[in-house]
């Protein structure tokens, strides 16, 4: 029974890993296309190309990986019975404090791109690429976090 439970936790992290990379990709494409509409003419044909493409990266790897990443994290997490309280586990606790943040993030852009999508144009383009960092940032501390289990 061990070895399958053992087995499983393997299977669940493996899929955790692989979602968080599409996760993250997406995320760090979605600022770069709302850079590269915001010059566009609200209206025209090229602004109706980023907003498609915007929508399918949305649809097809945000918001499902983003899904399957927190489903996967959160049976690691029980499988592992570490919400039973055992004691050492404070960079659990940081590590979902900052994937919360990266879902917050998550939801802003989301929100951004829709109003895009709508013709308006909420944020400039340095904001845009200064947010386009932020994905990056919150990862190396999850990352970190996840790993090193400093405390």
């Amino acid at each position: 029974m061990q070895d399958v439970i053992a087995m499983t936790y393997l299977w669940l992290k493996a899929g955790h890993i692989i979602f968080v990379v599409f996760w993250m990709a997406g995320l760090f494409m979605l600022p770069r296309q709302l850079i590269y509409v915001h010059p566009a003419q609200p209206g025209s044909e090229e602004e109706a190309l980023w907003v498609h493409r915007m929508g399918l990266l949305r649809k097809v790897i945000l918001t499902p990986s983003l899904v399957v990443v927190w489903v996967l994290g959160l049976l690691m997490a029980t499988e592992l019975g570490l919400f039973a309280g055992a004691p050492g586990l404070g960079w659990l606790h940081a590590k979902l404090l900052f994937v919360l943040l990266l879902t917050g993030y998550h939801g802003f852009m989301v929100a951004q791109s829709k109003k895009v999508a709508a013709g308006e144009r909420p944020l400039s383009e340095k904001q845009l690429r200064i947010l386009g960092e932020v994905p990056g940032l919150l990862l190396a501390v999850i990352v970190v976090l996840a790993v090193l289990r400093p405390f």
